[in-house]
């Protein structure tokens, strides 16, 4: 029997439980239920407000979960150590559920709903006893905007309950919007250690058994075993990617791996991009960008996620779903990332980074030199010469947007921004060029489709293995992933017929040498080829043709500027004729691999990509 079907009867955590009069009768009864059969030993409905996240914290602190840093060098900061077996999103217990396996693609872990439904139903039976059930109600998106969807969290995390307040709008706003003909997702979330009586918790409880379940159809998200962000913040990846890109495909829309940029050139103009990053390869930095070039602004709209719509006019408009960063804190220092380091000053919680003697944080890549004494992220001593690192390399901190001193003044205006140009980006250390810009709309969702980029900490596998990732969605994407490119070319297609589509281009800040190390500066400099990308759509710039579509012609990009070299720049785009028809036939294996569904318009886009390298002669 499925959870949500219980019966309900009396039980200490339903009459514990006080709903606000604003709440809708069916979110009242599902946490009923769930109170019923997980058993916590309290219920508690959150407002969102500060006293409530003081007093959560103030718990946190009390039972060893978090650890306050000095209130002069970082006010308001707090350290939490995970345990070491939930450090990082596991993909191989992330499953879609969806009535049909086919709908789920070949790169979703599928399982039957309803069997899922009953090894959930058995999991969660007494779950959190000893604990108490925070319900939380969550806004994706300024409230009341028109793409803004609403959901409820149960969880029995508390570190869950603060995260959600930093990185959602949650509380009593959100819950009020919530009413009979509201749709909203159920999101219910278990840390899965249930407490024998009398027994104490531990700081970071979990379980070895994890399940991160996904019913698309039903608009469900079911969390057992982790409190890892990703596993258990489940209005992030789990709601904003994977229930929403279902939700899209039903209502004309896209739910996208992509941060949001405002845009304003030397003569004033305004643009607005959106751009794919696979998870720790340059999102939050390209985010935060401060540009090298005189004249230029760039502004913070948003460093993960985007929804894109199309606009009262036809036109794409974008949103940021979230209301705060959830970053990767290696490589962020202030060489890197001066804006981050600013936003990262005060009220953060840091995960899984080292604490140093003098009540502080750090990381590899904060400061050049390590200091001679650290507790690392295990809570162990550590030195210099130690054989590991201090901080985990998947190591976080959950900040709020509004901290981010280039945060756009509109990043939360409901109506969104228009976009004008994609940007999608690799890490790849050969043949991909540094900029290239699509044909067609259909040419840039070849570009999304077969993106690729070496596979980082944030996920399970061998760090630095190739892995094709279309739209930087492959771990995120809830439907069939053929199915998603089909409604990339469909948006595109309206948008198009309505005025113009957002102009598509590709990007690798991570070419390399013969000698093995980066061709391109990169942070800062990245300025040089996206002035060069935005000049293009005024048409100011002039590109030519190559197999990756068109490239800056000879003199547009002042890469002297940056540090580069002649041999450096020719480089960044050489185009080896064997190693690009290796490309081709790699590209074409990845295709075929999600079988008949791939829409006609990305094969032929290969096609046109083997013809110029044939040309290459």
């Amino acid at each position: 029997m499925a959870i949500i079907d219980q019966p309900l009867r009396e039980s200490a955590a339903t009459r514990a439980a006080s709903a606000p009069e604003s709440a809708d009768p069916r979110i009242v009864a599902w946490v009923e239920r769930l109170a019923l059969h997980a058993t916590p030993d309290e219920v508690v409905w959150c407002d969102g407000s500060q006293p409530e996240r003081a007093r959560l914290i103030r718990d946190m602190v009390d039972t060893g979960t978090i650890v306050p840093l000095d209130s002069e060098r970082r006010p308001g900061s707090y350290l939490a150590r995970s345990n070491p077996d939930d450090v990082a999103r596991v993909e191989s217990r992330t499953f879609i559920c969806s009535e049909k396996e086919e709908d789920a693609g070949p790169t979703n872990n599928w399982v039957p709903p309803a069997a899922m439904r009953e090894t959930l139903h058995g999991l969660f039976r007494g779950a959190m006893r000893g604990r108490t059930m925070y319900v939380v109600p969550f806004a994706m998106g300024p409230v009341g905007g028109a793409l803004t969807r609403y959901g409820v969290e149960v969880t029995d995390s508390p570190y869950v309950v603060v995260s959600m307040g930093t990185m959602t709008r949650m509380g009593a706003e959100a819950l009020a919007q919530i009413g009979p003909d509201t749709e909203w997702v159920k999101c219910a979330h278990t840390v899965g250690a249930p407490l024998s009586p009398g027994e104490a918790d531990v700081a970071w409880p979990c379980s070895t058994t994890k399940y991160i379940s996904h019913f698309p159809e039903s608009r469900e998200v079911w969390s057992y075993g982790s409190a890892y962000g990703g596993n258990a913040i489940l209005a992030k990846k789990a709601f904003a990617l994977r229930i929403a890109s279902a939700i899209g495909q039903d209502e004309g829309w896209l739910a996208a791996h992509m941060l949001l940029l405002k845009v304003t050139n030397p003569r004033g103009r305004v643009f607005h991009v959106a751009a794919a990053f696979p998870s720790a390869c340059g999102k939050t930095n390209f985010a935060m960008l401060q540009p090298t070039i005189p004249g230029w602004t760039v502004e913070t709209l948003g460093d993960d996620i985007a929804w894109i719509a199309p606009g009262p006019d036809g036109r794409l408009r974008a949103i940021n779903p979230e209301a705060g960063f959830f970053g990767v804190a290696p490589g962020t220092g202030r060489s890197t990332n001066p804006v981050a380091m600013d936003t990262l000053e005060h009220d953060v919680v840091f995960t899984n980074v080292a604490l140093t003697d003098d009540g502080d944080v750090w990381w590899e890549g904060v400061t050049d030199e390590p200091p001679t004494h650290l507790i690392d992220w295990t809570g162990q001593d550590w030195t210099p010469d130690a054989d590991r690192p201090a901080a985990h390399p998947n190591s976080r901190f959950t900040v709020s947007a509004a901290q981010c001193p280039t945060i756009s003044d509109d990043w939360d205006d409901p109506a969104g921004v228009t976009l004008d140009a994609i940007i999608f980006g690799g890490r790849r250390a050969t043949n991909v060029p540094l900029v290239s810009e699509a044909r067609s709309w259909e040419h840039g969702v070849f570009m999304g489709a077969t993106l690729a980029s070496e596979r980082t900490a944030a996920a399970e596998g061998t760090v630095g293995e190739l892995r094709r990732d279309p739209f930087a969605m492959l771990p995120f994407c809830g439907v069939h992933m053929a199915d998603h490119w089909r409604l990339w070319l469909e948006v595109g297609a309206k948008a198009e017929a309505a005025g113009g589509a957002p102009a598509i281009f590709q990007v690798n800040w991570f070419r390399k040498g013969a000698d093995g190390k980066f061709l391109w500066p990169g942070f800062g400099e990245n300025i040089h080829a996206l002035a060069w990308m935005l000049d293009r759509i005024e048409g100011r710039a002039e590109g030519v043709d190559s197999p990756f579509g068109r490239v800056p012609a000879a003199g547009e990009i002042d890469y002297a500027a940056a540090d580069v070299s002649d041999a450096q720049w020719a480089a960044l785009f050489g185009l080896d004729q064997a190693a690009l028809t290796a490309e081709a036939d790699d590209a074409a294996r990845f295709l075929d691999s999600y079988g008949a569904k791939v829409p006609d318009e990305v094969r032929e886009q290969l096609a046109v990509m083997r013809e110029a390298i044939d040309e290459l002669g």
